[in-house]
């Protein structure tokens, strides 16, 4: 009898505790980010170097303390594919991030699938909006945009641990 009680004891202590793991890390860890309604949508101008508020509206964004790689934000806009290649810095390799599925504004396959067939365009929002993390704007034919934050090439090299590399800024301290 003792046996039974413990494995339910068990399996009951586990079942919660996969409840809460799921809830921590799907749910609780983000927070939605407050529009501004003037420059919570940015790109990076390719003759300054420096990025720019862009025209957007139905601005929706979460993000997470946790980890500098989580944040997504939703948005439209009206500026035309040939205005913003003109202007702003196109981003290499862009590779979105899945989201929540509760913040169903922002389907990562769906960007995916748009950038690699060519339909969607992808810039540079911030570059080291946290050192060796940058944010990414996509931008699909009908004025849908998406921000991601994604890990660039320093990032990538000093979150290995090693020195960061040539053209990288110092790596920060710790």
């Amino acid at each position: 009898m003792n046996g039974k009680l413990l494995a339910g004891f068990i399996v009951v202590v586990a079942f919660i505790s996969g409840i809460a793991m799921y809830y921590l890390q799907v749910y609780a860890y983000y927070d939605a980010v407050p529009a501004s309604g003037t420059d919570d949508v940015q790109l990076t101008v390719m003759a300054s170097g420096q990025p720019e508020p862009i025209l957007y509206e139905n601005f929706e964004a979460i993000d997470s303390e946790s980890s500098p790689i989580r944040y997504r934000a939703c948005f439209t806009t009206t500026m035309s594919s040939g205005l913003l290649t003109e202007t702003y810095e196109a981003y290499e390799r862009p590779e979105p991030l899945v989201a929540p599925g509760w913040f169903d504004c922002f389907d990562a396959k769906e960007i995916g699938y748009a950038l690699e067939e060519g339909e969607a365009l992808a810039f540079l929002g911030t570059e080291n909006v946290v050192y060796g993390v940058d944010r990414v704007i996509a931008i699909l034919p009908d004025g849908r945009g998406f921000a991601w934050h994604q890990i660039n090439r320093c990032g990538e090299v000093v979150f290995d641990g090693k020195p960061a590399p040539e053209g990288c800024p110092p790596a920060p301290e710790s």
